[in-house]
């Protein structure tokens, strides 16, 4: 696998009959031309977008519908092992379905890629599969009540995709046994600095254009809205996308709601003088929400300090406040997504609960803009959390379970993330100095820059920016960290908008408006130090054992690693969006990304399918002789039966606990298995056919004879 620097010599190629295969393990030899060289092969001459790598599904993006995935497609697919047809999204979900039902144990799949790259598509394909297979119980649309959940409230126009998810899922189906009773969404950080900030060329999410293109509409007309719309909206021109789930009498107060982000949004503030309250976007936000405009006024221009004696206001300055008019934009859209996913929850909610789930887990990918902030820092920081999930499972958990089982194995090196997430997450790393930045009174960007440099600054992993600038590599813009961390709209949230079965609970604040008395006490302050939590403190993990997790990121890497993974890669062909265009550079720099190189190796030189002694017998106790299972113990057993079996002893390895089999073996001893069970139900049958003709030839025989006798009489 290994090329000497000092050879000149290109790499083998493969023999045609090798070049494009289903599975790029089958490579006989394994470098980025042969890959890149079968991956395109597949694509462009057979139009072929799926390729299997080992334990990973590659998935390009053709660009162009397929017509792969109707009813008749997913029937095929269902009962047969992977490998018996050509690779697909769909048998993979037999795959986690099959394994699901046959050791009781959840499954997950893990959706990867570039943005535009897929990955919505292939979570929504094996959702289609699962609810077809498991005949669902609750709700035949299903699936299109799950994906409804997202395109108008968490998708959003980038550069690089028209219809990105701006936040990460995971959707969790229920089973009763074999058949689906429900579904779950869980998402995770949602992009909600986009509601106050879109870069150049790109938009913010759907639901405000589908909002403006139906301000004609007789329900709308009192929200303030611009007549017309704004122009591009996507989707239905004249029609707000709501999910199922959300009743039409709530519909209304989530549409007023969202007009008043809109108006909140145009919100002036001119120097250090307050907020006029002839400001007609002021007033419609106050009108939309229900609450006084002199209380809206103080808490968008104050903030409130307490000290140990008092508790006084402190004046903003301009770009402060207008930070702080932002937050509350951003807490009040982040209030509203939670609240559609919950009702879309309640609509696939099972009474009966579930005995074991299948999760789909769709969330961007690594991101690199020409600026990158806050929000590009935790969608990486979440990537590499889930890279090194991966580098456990499929790389270093390999290797480890090789030598603890005493198995002949070679090492592989591979890049292992964790000093990297130790910059991150570890002792003085990176969220401990934001955290501890954000306590201090006079805490700054430059300050926290600065900490960053002089106790980093000699990671490899941690580079200063050559020219004079707050950042660090991949390079991050500093400003805004420290603000966005502390979160500044929990005060003004604590004040606007109350958590409760509703959207937003401000029907018994209309008719009193707010008032001082409605001001939490000293006690239960939001900015108090007692309740104050920042941003990354829920994004990040204190790790004093693996199994203790404290934030959403890393009870979803608890929740995964509980469950049986199966990994979809998502390949971007190109940038321009072209159906069946590859654009080898950028495919390799993917494959590159994603680790689908090193599993290729791994995958090859391994053993991916083990049993523990106890299982091999429970499952293939019908292949064992009499006299095998004569043997001293479990071990015995298993290696005299496979001796026999699978005759070539390269074919597997017995490990003290486990036993090793190389890819394909297992189901080769799937069909002997078959054919012992066949054998013996036809053995079965015989006997009992022969015993019913044997009857019946009696009773016909002697009816015969009692006919002769009356006959002959």
């Amino acid at each position: 696998l290994a090329y000497p620097l000092e050879s000149q010599l290109p790499p083998l190629c493969n023999p045609d009959c090798l070049s494009g295969a289903n599975d790029l393990v089958a490579l006989s030899y394994l470098h980025e031309p042969a890959v890149l060289r079968s991956l395109r092969r597949r694509f462009l001459e057979a139009n072929t977008i799926y390729t299997y790598c080992g334990i990973i599904l590659v998935a390009i993006n053709p660009y162009k519908p397929l017509p792969i995935y109707e009813e008749e497609v997913i029937y095929a697919y269902s009962g047969r092992e992977l490998g018996d047809m050509d690779p697909h999204i769909f048998a993979l979900a037999e795959e986690a379905y099959k394994q699901m039902v046959r050791f009781g144990k959840s499954q997950s799949l893990i959706i990867s890629g570039e943005s535009g790259a897929g990955k919505t598509a292939s979570a929504k394909y094996a959702m289609r599969y699962f609810t077809t297979i498991g005949g669902c119980r609750c709700d035949s649309s299903m699936e299109e009540k799950v994906l409804a959940s997202s395109p108008a409230f968490g998708n959003a126009k980038t550069t690089r995709n028209d219809n990105s998810s701006r936040f990460g899922k995971y959707i969790e189906i229920g089973f009763s046994r074999v058949h689906v009773t429900g579904a779950t969404i869980k998402t995770y950080l949602l992009e909600k600095s986009r509601v106050t900030f879109q870069a150049e060329a790109e938009r913010n999410y759907h639901i405000f254009y589908q909002l403006c293109a139906s301000a004609t509409l007789p329900e709308l007309q009192g929200l303030g809205l611009p007549r017309g719309g704004v122009g591009g909206c996507w989707g239905v021109p004249h029609a707000c996308a709501v999910p199922a789930g959300v009743p039409e009498a709530d519909q209304l107060e989530l549409f007023s709601v969202l007009a008043a982000i809109l108006h909140l949004g145009n919100v002036s503030v001119t120097g250090s003088v307050p907020l006029q309250p002839s400001d007609e976007a002021l007033g419609w936000f106050c009108t939309l929400l229900g609450v006084e405009m002199v209380q809206v006024t103080r808490w968008l221009c104050h903030r409130q300090l307490v000290t140990a004696g008092e508790t006084y206001l402190k004046p903003l300055s301009r770009q402060q406040a207008l930070d702080s008019r932002d937050a509350l934009a951003k807490h009040m859209y982040g209030q509203v997504f939670r609240w559609m996913v919950s009702r879309v929850n309640r609509a696939l909610r099972s009474l009966e609960g579930h005995h074991t789930s299948i999760g789909i887990l769709d969330i961007y990918g690594f991101e690199m803009f020409e600026l990158n902030s806050f929000e590009q820092f935790c969608i990486n920081y979440a990537n590499e959390k889930l890279q090194q999930l991966f580098n456990l499972h499929v790389f270093k958990l390999e290797q480890e379970e090789y030598v603890a089982e005493e198995i002949p194995w070679v090492f592989i090196d591979f890049c292992d993330n964790q000093l990297c997430i130790e910059l991150i997450e570890g002792r003085l790393g990176i969220l401990d100095l934001l955290n501890e930045e954000c306590k201090m009174p006079q805490g700054s960007d430059g300050s926290w820059a600065q900490k960053l440099y002089r106790t980093h600054g000699s990671s490899s992993y941690f580079q200063k920016p050559k020219r004079p600038t707050d950042a660090f590599i991949v390079e991050y813009q500093c400003a805004g960290f420290v603000e966005k961390n502390r979160d500044t709209s929990a005060l003004l949230a604590e004040l606007f908008l109350e958590e409760g079965d509703g959207l937003v609970s401000l029907q018994s604040r209309r008719s009193s408006g707010l008032r001082m008395a409605d001001r939490p006490s000293r006690r239960s302050l939001p900015g108090s130090q007692k309740s104050k939590k920042s941003i990354s403190s829920q994004v990040r993990a204190h790790l004093p054992c693996p199994l203790q997790f404290k934030s959403s990121l890393n009870r979803l890497m608890e929740m995964l690693g509980s469950t049986t993974l199966h990994y979809v890669r998502c390949i971007k062909p190109n940038d321009g969006k072209q159906p069946f265009v590859f654009d080898s550079r950028r495919v390799v720099e993917q494959l590159r990304a994603c680790g689908v190189l090193e599993t290729i190796r791994i995958s090859a030189s391994g053993y991916p399918s083990r049993w523990t002694y106890y299982e091999f017998l429970e499952r293939y106790r019908a292949l064992v002789s009499r006299e095998e299972l004569m043997g001293a113990d479990e071990k015995q057993i298993c290696s005299l039966a496979l001796e026999r079996l699978l005759q070539d002893p390269s074919k597997y390895q017995c490990g003290k606990r486990k036993v090793f089999f190389r890819a394909g073996q297992v189901a080769r001893l799937e069909e002997l298995r078959y054919r012992q069970l066949r054998a013996a139900c036809i053995l079965l049958q015989r006997h009992l056919r022969g015993w019913l003709a044997r009857r019946r030839f009696g009773r016909a025989r002697a009816a015969a004879v009692c006919l002769q006798s009356h006959a002959r009489g």
